[in-house]
């Protein structure tokens, strides 16, 4: 897909008026089957089970006499939705609350959840706080090792591999990845995690391989799925999860997690530098 296809539409990169009331056409619905046409994945099979956990650090309304209400949220979009929601327009969205009034933080919530089901086109859930910011990362840092890489993109699965006389159950991490926004050119950080059994995976090269996205335009639930199916076709893991926790923009995080079905679903954290 050329970037005109991809961005044709998005409110993103392009001046948008502060919105001055509540408003769930500011919301910007992205198919999802665009960018998984491009790695291979049929939505009518998909070889992973997640979610898109987004948490929302400004969410502000006004109650029944005018005074302003604060919150913060976190919002659960399922992988299995048609379509995920571009995160200017969330960002604008949950702006439009501000100077609106509304009977109490219930009405707000259920609005929410409401507005992002029909967007994203599968029950969204949303509820009111944050969960913990832990300072550890789950796993070991590949990020120590001692390596050279020379490549920065586009992203390159021949980099990665695993030596099948050697079965492990681990999880590695690492706080290295970087993409960039496929319409401005912004850069998007994150902590990756990847937790598998299978074939011991060569740390050195995993490290090459995430690197590579150092140049690369793509939205982060994107990243994700490429990071999950290239592990998976380049090391034949048994089970096989990965989670991104991308840094603040905008007054939101996103956390994309992909995992093979049967797989637990990661304890529910944040970075620090979130």
């Amino acid at each position: 897909m050329n970037d005109s296809a991809r961005n044709a539409g998005l409110p993103l990169g392009r001046h948008v008026d502060y919105p001055r009331h509540y408003d769930a056409g500011l919301l910007f619905p992205i198919a999802r089957s665009l960018g998984r046409h491009e790695i291979g994945v049929d939505d009518a099979a998909l070889p992973f089970v997640g979610v898109d956990r987004w948490h929302a650090y400004e969410l502000s309304w006004l109650d029944a006499r005018g005074k302003p209400a604060m919150a913060t949220a976190t919002v659960q979009v399922p992988a299995d939705s048609p379509f995920l929601i571009e995160s200017k327009s969330l960002k604008l969205y949950l702006n439009s609350f501000n100077a609106t009034a509304f009977d109490d933080a219930e009405a707000v919530r259920l609005r929410i959840a409401t507005d992002l089901s029909a967007a994203a086109g599968a029950p969204v859930q949303v509820a009111f706080g944050l969960p913990p910011a832990t300072p550890e990362h789950e796993g070991e840092s590949i990020d120590g090792l001692d390596v050279a890489i020379e490549h920065y993109g586009p992203p390159r699965a021949a980099l990665l591999a695993a030596d099948a006389g050697r079965i492990v159950e681990e999880v590695l991490c690492s706080g290295l990845l970087k993409s960039n926004c496929p319409v401005t050119g912004q850069p998007d950080w994150a902590t990756v995690v990847i937790g598998y059994t299978g074939p011991q995976l060569d740390r050195a090269a995993l490290l090459r391989y995430l690197v590579s996205f150092r140049d690369h335009a793509e939205f982060h639930e994107q990243c994700v799925e490429r990071i999950f199916t290239d592990l998976l076709a380049r090391a034949a893991p048994t089970a096989l999860s990965v989670e991104a926790r991308y840094t603040r923009r905008g007054g939101l995080d996103i956390n994309p997690w992909r995992a093979t079905p049967g797989h637990p679903r990661p304890i529910e954290t944040r970075d620090t530098r979130q």
